[in-house]
């Protein structure tokens, strides 16, 4: 495997990284936008205004933790896949190392 490969291999995984953080931020975007959107739907209610309030914090409160879940669950899978991309890229650059010195691997 040369460096070009190797280089194409962690940007490939960089870029999965960085799309999965990307959707997680998109469903978190769209969690709260439906918040809002139940929270109005409340507004427009007959309903006491204290009730309406309380149940529209409650929603909101709800989807930013919902959303907030994902996203910390979406950074996790990223960083195991970069901690594994720097593992890879450490097997790789011994094993290079040992062709070229002429060693054998362990």
């Amino acid at each position: 495997m040369c460096a070009e490969e190797i280089t194409s291999s962690v940007e490939t995984i960089e870029i999965k990284a960085e799309k999965m953080l990307e959707e997680a931020r998109s469903r978190a975007n769209e969690i709260i936008l439906k918040a809002k959107e139940e929270a109005g739907r409340i507004l427009s209610a007959e309903m006491p205004v204290d009730e309406v309030k309380k149940e529209r914090e409650h929603v909101l409160s709800e989807a930013r933790q919902k959303a907030n879940q994902e996203v910390e669950a979406s950074k996790k899978k990223a960083s195991k896949i970069r901690t594994n991309a720097t593992k890879k890229i450490g097997k790789i650059t011994e094993r290079i190392v040992n062709i070229v010195t002429g060693t054998e691997l362990r």
